[in-house]
């Protein structure tokens, strides 16, 4: 089993890409979009994270009055509930494909 003559090199072929849309995944989407919008829920998790950190540092440190910081702890509860809401979406759009 000698090795003379040429081999023919496997190209792979280029993947086409989805359109990039406003982030929400339809009804039936799965794969990709399921994914993408997986870490839209985690980037606004971590953007509320750092956000609501941020606010309560700087209230405490310039004497913020207690109803401006309560403002950013229901802006950040409302990201969350947001978030969890999108993930049992997810979770359930999953679990429905799977089985």
């Amino acid at each position: 089993m000698g090795g003379g003559g040429h081999r023919r090199k496997d190209r792979a072929r280029p993947v086409p890409m989805p359109a990039r849309g406003t982030g929400a995944a339809p009804a039936g989407a799965s794969g990709p979009a399921l994914m993408r919008e997986a870490r839209m829920v985690a980037l606004v998790i971590a953007v509320t994270v750092a956000l609501w950190l941020g606010a309560q540092w700087l209230g405490g440190r310039l004497g913020w009055d207690a109803s401006w910081v309560f403002l950013f702890d229901l802006a950040a509860l409302a990201a969350f509930f947001w978030a969890m809401v999108v993930i049992w979406r997810l979770w359930r759009r999953q679990a429905r494909q799977d089985g």
